[in-house]
């Protein structure tokens, strides 16, 4: 074997063995960054008083999952939670629709697909106690990308870790991807509102002045003549 042919051997092994450390990275750094993309709708923890009521909206597209989970937290552990510390919950979407409606209940859950985009509302009352008590709720709302469960979707598929890490990956890019044509919309819908005001204000303004003048005419009128009627001109 000649030497040439050593050495572009050498070099063809080289670059078999580059491609494959790109590859290996390229894949971490998928990874990496689909790990560090954003959570969304992460869970949360607030207090409510008896006789008030706690309103938590989400801005949803239509066509997307989600899913919510709660929980009051129970002040004597070991204990079944009181009367006192029962919740309803209704979640509404934009239009007034009830997703979700419950009464008298310490946990639960609701999953749907929005049929409309907007705001939609998990409201959270619980009823007038004497003396007053204070409910501490756990609340987790993910839609979208995150509403996805992935434990069943890698036990389902039998798929491997960094095949799974590639499919979320996947699917948070369709989902900034479906996200930016939403904002996308909203903002040709801001911008088409707001022309619609500023014109609906400049007529305001061109009526509010024909006002003025036809009131000031009318007054320069009125003196005018009350005047003529008192020889005073």
């Amino acid at each position: 074997m000649s030497l040439e042919t050593c050495r572009a051997q050498d070099v063809t092994e080289q670059s078999i063995s580059g491609e494959r450390e790109m590859t290996i990275q390229s894949l971490c750094w998928l990874k990496l960054t689909s790990s560090e993309l954003p959570r969304f709708g992460e869970s949360m923890r607030f207090d409510l008083n008896s006789g008030q009521t706690k309103c938590i909206s989400e801005d949803i597209k239509s066509n997307a999952m989600t899913v919510g989970k709660y929980s009051v937290v129970n002040p004597n552990e070991g204990y079944p939670v009181p009367d006192t510390h029962k919740l309803t919950v209704k979640v509404t979407s934009p239009y007034g629709n009830f997703y979700h409606h419950t009464d008298h209940a310490e946990s639960g859950n609701y999953a749907f697909t929005a049929a409309e985009a907007g705001d939609y509302n998990a409201c959270f009352w619980v009823p007038i106690h004497n003396p007053p008590v204070n409910v501490t709720v756990e609340f987790d709302w993910k839609t979208g990308f995150a509403a996805k469960d992935w434990s069943k979707v890698a036990k389902k598929g039998q798929v491997e870790m960094m095949e799974l890490e590639l499919k979320k990956l996947a699917d948070a890019v369709s989902s900034i991807h479906d996200e930016m044509f939403y904002l996308r919309e909203r903002e040709d819908e801001m911008q088409k509102l707001n022309i619609e005001t500023n014109s609906r204000m400049a007529s305001l303004g061109v009526l509010s002045l024909v006002v003025c003048l036809s009131v000031a005419a009318l007054q320069l009128w009125h003196l005018k003549t009350f005047f003529e009627r008192k020889k005073l001109l």
